[in-house]
């Protein structure tokens, strides 16, 4: 019986956050980069390949990365910039791939087993990169092979800007000269344990085995060994959309005034509407959320007419509040989502009022692009709309 060959390209945005940044900052090109938290606070989300050189990584402290490379230039972006740039490389995915997996916010996986009947299936994933650098000018790296695990190994070698063809019967070769921990899942542990038994590369694996390495390393042994034959069943899952976004907030003191929680409900409210609306979405359920100290958390939902603006998911997001709150009794943790996504692009004037109240969101947005999504709070956006409303 036939059996087609698999073959699988995984796609990873180069420091995507870092690129982002880039786009609308072009002097940046070329240094040390940091995108994350405060110089003292937080952790790392991306750095450039620049910084990378005095040892930044992802996910560590962003102390350590001040210290390692005290002139990088920190950056902050928004969640709507990311969303915006990562739907455009998604749609353009969508377009012409048969089948892909969304992994995150700048990776995705795409099977085209079978389509080289059809086209080769290098030269359209060639292609399809260049598509995506020519209308975005991201950069983007991918890997080709027979399955998830050697595509995305492959993709991690191409970096940066690059692509590499694992071709089928080479996974062994391409693997032996490997470093163990390129496997995902050899933690420093394991990777102390391994070195310990005289396996550093990759290729030093397959001079055990199976049996030997079980009784070494229990079920992760055979996992192990299968992996460095290069063996990997994991199928290509078809992306489906988010259908919610959300935020929540565990407060450092807990709060039982309620003129603060509603504040604190109001602000996260903005922040999930300016998001929904930085993603060209509506919604038409909102949920909120209350945790006590002594963890019992309550949720409150309720179906509304599809919208996305701040003072129509406010009063509603306040009213769910009252109904869940319990009368002074302090609260350590707020949240609130929105859900039932429309997968619709915003066109025309989408508000159940005037094109007006449209024009001045879309304003009111373009100030918080520009200058942080805190530069106009509720109060703010209401005086504008009450402004509004009252010209004739």
């Amino acid at each position: 019986m036939y059996q087609p060959q698999r073959y699988i390209a995984h796609l990873d945005l180069d420091s995507f956050f870092v690129s982002v940044a880039i786009i609308s900052r072009p002097e940046l090109k070329g240094k040390p980069v940091i995108v994350g938290g405060s110089r003292d606070r937080g952790v790392v989300t991306s750095c450039s390949y620049e910084a990378r050189k005095f040892g930044v990584r992802s996910a560590m402290p962003m102390k350590q990365a001040m210290q390692l490379c005290p002139h990088a230039i920190l950056v902050r972006g928004t969640r709507g910039e990311y969303s915006h740039f990562s739907n455009w490389v998604t749609n353009i995915i969508a377009s012409k791939a048969p089948l892909f997996e969304k992994a995150s916010i700048d990776e995705f996986y795409i099977d085209l087993t079978g389509m080289d009947k059809f086209f080769n299936p290098l030269e359209w994933t060639i292609a399809l990169r260049e598509d995506i650098i020519r209308e975005t000018q991201l950069p983007i790296s991918f890997g080709l092979a027979s399955n998830k695990m050697i595509a995305k190994i492959a993709t991690d070698e191409a970096k940066p800007n690059g692509y590499l063809f694992v071709q089928p019967g080479k996974e062994k070769e391409f693997l032996a000269p490997l470093p163990v921990n390129k496997f995902s899942g050899v933690g420093q542990q394991t990777f102390l344990k391994l070195k310990s038994m005289g396996i550093h590369l990759i290729g030093d694996i397959v001079k055990f085995s199976e049996s030997e390495l079980e009784k070494e390393l229990g079920k992760w042994g055979t996992d192990l060994y299968k992996k460095a034959q290069g063996i990997h069943y994991g199928a290509v899952k078809p992306y489906r959309e988010a259908k919610s976004i959300s935020t929540e907030n565990t407060f450092e003191e807990n709060i039982a005034e309620k003129e603060k929680l509603l504040k604190e409900l109001a602000r996260m409210t903005e922040k999930v509407a300016y998001e929904l609306r930085k993603d060209e979405k509506l919604c038409s359920c909102i949920a909120v959320k209350i945790r006590y100290p002594n963890f019992e958390t309550t949720t409150k939902q309720t179906t509304i007419a599809l919208t996305c603006s701040d003072d129509e998911l406010i009063p509603v997001a306040k009213d769910l509040f009252h109904q869940l709150w319990k009368t002074g009794k302090p609260v350590r943790l707020l949240g609130v989502r929105l859900s039932d996504i429309n997968g619709n692009a915003l066109q025309g004037n989408l508000f159940t009022d005037t094109k007006k109240k449209t024009d001045l969101y879309k304003a009111i947005d373009d100030v918080k692009d520009k200058y942080g999504k805190t530069s106009l709070t509720k109060a703010g956006i209401v005086g504008l709309l009450k402004k509004k409303n009252t010209k004739k």
